[in-house]
């Protein structure tokens, strides 16, 4: 029983001594104090209470301090409880210390707190960047396509990181760019010349304001040569007007079958009128006989002009006949 006892005395000791080196982390106070970074016991428990680690507060210190940055506990545990990167910060701080760029702790947490990597910026701003755009596809005026990829060096701009635009905007104004200057030009053989005209052309036109990025050059990598948009536009053109045409010749030949309809039902309406009349011929001549107006050798007269009418219509029209013995349509 009695080893028991002193068995639970000493894991009894050592918990309540994890528990105080926990909270009371005396060798990181050593360590700060012998990197010369003033800090006090209490304020790193204080961390601990916070639930701020001590560890990272107090290296970021001791690294800030030797590359002569001075900066409080105080405000790194204030940047780390606002959810930013303290570590990030220190390395961009000392970057752009040693390369000479104008960088306040301020702005660097701000810059950190909106979600950029405020050391990348720091080192794109002394290593400039490029990007390449994507195709860019554009029509100059005498029709012909030109297909255009762009390599734009850019420098990332402090001063403008927090609130300026991004790569996004930088390619998509770059290829505003280069579909005006091509568009601009009166034949593309002039473009495929001089491919510098495009560069200078989109340089003056001030595409980074409001951007967190400076442009230091536009160059125009490849151009190649696409279809014919003119031509096409006018086969296009060429074959709606004809589809017009057709349409309007189709209207006109309707037209024209109705009043041919139309004047052949005339035709026949008036073929039934003479008919009707003939029928008559017959009836005038019976009545002609009763009432004693015409005489049978007036009628036989009447008969042989008929005959020679149609001999005579017969020799001027061969293999037509006329008269009662005409063939009706």
């Amino acid at each position: 029983m009695e080893n028991l006892s002193v068995i639970f005395l000493i894991a009894g000791g050592i918990i309540l001594l994890l528990i105080f080196l926990y909270f009371f982390p005396i060798s990181l106070w050593i360590t700060a104090l012998f990197s010369g970074v003033r800090i006090s016991l209490l304020e790193l428990v204080f961390m601990r209470i916070r639930k701020v680690p001590p560890s990272l507060i107090v290296n970021s210190m001791i690294n800030s301090s030797k590359a002569g940055i001075n900066l409080t506990s105080t405000e790194l545990e204030t940047h780390y409880l606002a959810g930013g990167n303290v570590p990030t910060v220190i390395k961009a701080l000392i970057s752009a210390d040693k390369a000479n760029i104008p960088l306040s702790f301020k702005q660097a947490t701000a810059i950190d707190l909106a979600g950029r990597n405020v050391f990348e910026a720091v080192t794109t701003s002394v290593n400039p960047k490029v990007i390449n755009t994507p195709n860019v596809a554009a029509v100059a005026q005498d029709g012909i396509q030109l297909i255009a990829k762009a390599r734009v060096t850019v420098r990332a701009n402090i001063m403008q990181l927090v609130g300026g635009a991004g790569e996004e905007t930088i390619l998509a104004r770059v290829g505003e760019g280069i579909v005006t200057s091509i568009g601009s030009s009166v034949s593309h053989k002039s473009v495929l010349e001089n491919p510098d005209m495009i560069s200078k052309l989109v340089l003056q036109k001030g595409l980074d304001a409001g951007t967190a990025y400076e442009i230091l050059s536009i160059d125009i990598a490849d151009i190649d040569v696409g279809e014919n948009i003119g031509a096409k536009l006018q086969i296009d053109q060429a074959s709606a007007d004809l589809k017009v045409a057709e349409a309007k010749a189709e209207e006109r030949r309707a037209m024209a079958v109705a009043v041919e309809q139309e004047m052949k039902a005339k035709a026949q309406e008036a073929r039934a009128s003479v008919i009707a009349a003939e029928v008559e011929i017959p009836q005038a001549i019976a009545a002609a006989f009763r009432s004693g107006n015409l005489g049978i050798m007036d009628y036989y007269k009447m008969q042989n002009i008929q005959s020679d009418t149609d001999m005579r219509n017969s020799i001027a029209s061969p293999g037509q006949t006329s008269g009662p013995n005409k063939p009706k349509e």
